[in-house]
């Protein structure tokens, strides 16, 4: 399907874009790129958060983080520049990539599904450091979200988003990441790529917003290496916070280009919630008892490999 791109009246394109699992139409600004040869570049370390968590500055992205920095039970931290987290990276900047480059990356992994990488286009990297694709399945929802925003119709959109169906729609996106195979076998590469090391470390890994196919990598990698269960929460609640700017503007795009009278409808998909985590876990709990049941028998990671993990990132 082809999607006409539209200006809008704020001056944000109307474009077909995952809110962290999948694509729906959405309004993202463009980054203006600095002329070649008179760039600024930004500061190649990145810069602890209020929060704790350590954010890369990007203009063209706003969820990209080192996943550095958390104690484990045991009191010892996370090693920074070792994994990163990100949402998408083919908006970045010159000034963007010459910070990627500061990272040192051996490795990018990209868990976008083919339609999201032909719409929103390719990653913008570092020359030569290719892209890793591993997409995770969407469940339908790129589909449905281009019919329901493409439509203008607001009964139809509360009909399909509304009275909590969006939210329940993610919930189900969340139950794929445990029950489909081939999603496993996605998240189970990258963790193995982590604790390799050598040729793919530093790794980074992303999908489209940042925060559920990465999220739930994120949530898997930091469990497993023996950070408290709070403290990943947090990081991965996190997303609501450095993506809200951003999401608003999305929302307001879309109300001032007439796509929908009632852009909150979109929050459920936009948002990360507990409740998402809870529906994969309770999953993971009903087909593996547990969490390490779910990465050794569901991911298929044996003990060395998890015990790599933890040599790998904690120190």
């Amino acid at each position: 399907m082809r999607v006409t791109r539209t200006r809008t009246a704020v001056g944000v394109t109307i474009s077909v874009l995952a809110l962290g699992t999948l694509p729906v139409w959405a309004a993202h600004a463009e980054p203006a790129a600095p002329e070649r040869g008179t760039a600024r570049h930004a500061p190649h370390h990145p810069r602890p958060a209020a929060d704790g968590v350590r954010q890369i500055p990007l203009q063209g992205a706003v969820n990209v983080r080192d996943l550095g920095g958390y104690r484990t039970y045991d009191g010892e931290r996370v090693r920074y520049g070792q994994v990163f987290r990100a949402d998408a990276l083919a908006k970045l900047t010159d000034a963007d990539v010459a910070t990627l480059s500061g990272l040192r990356l051996k490795k990018v992994v990209d868990f976008r599904v083919p339609a999201e990488v032909r719409y929103d286009g390719a990653d913008r990297l570092p020359a030569g450091l290719a892209v890793t694709s591993r997409a995770i399945n969407d469940s339908g929802l790129f589909a449905t979200l281009m019919t329901v925003i493409g439509s203008r119709d607001p009964v139809k959109q509360e009909e399909m988003l509304g009275n909590g169906k969006a939210d329940a729609f993610m919930r189900a996106v969340y139950r794929t990441f445990v029950t489909d195979g081939p999603n496993r076998a996605q998240f189970a590469a990258t963790l193995r790529d982590i604790a390799q090391g050598g040729k793919t470390s530093p790794l980074l890994y992303h999908c489209t917003a940042g925060k559920d196919r990465t999220g739930w990598t994120s949530y898997l990698l930091l469990r497993a290496v023996g950070v408290p269960e709070s403290t990943v929460v947090d990081d991965f609640l996190a997303s609501n916070t450095y993506r809200a700017a951003y999401d608003a503007k999305v929302r307001e795009g879309l109300k001032q280009s007439g796509l929908m009278q009632n852009p909150d409808l979109l929050i459920p998909l936009q948002e990360v919630r507990t409740g998402y985590l809870e529906a994969a876990l309770t999953e993971v709990k009903a087909e593996y008892g547990s969490l390490s049941g779910y990465l050794t028998k569901g991911l298929g990671l044996d003990a060395r490999t998890i015990l790599a993990l933890r040599e790998r990132m904690v120190g």
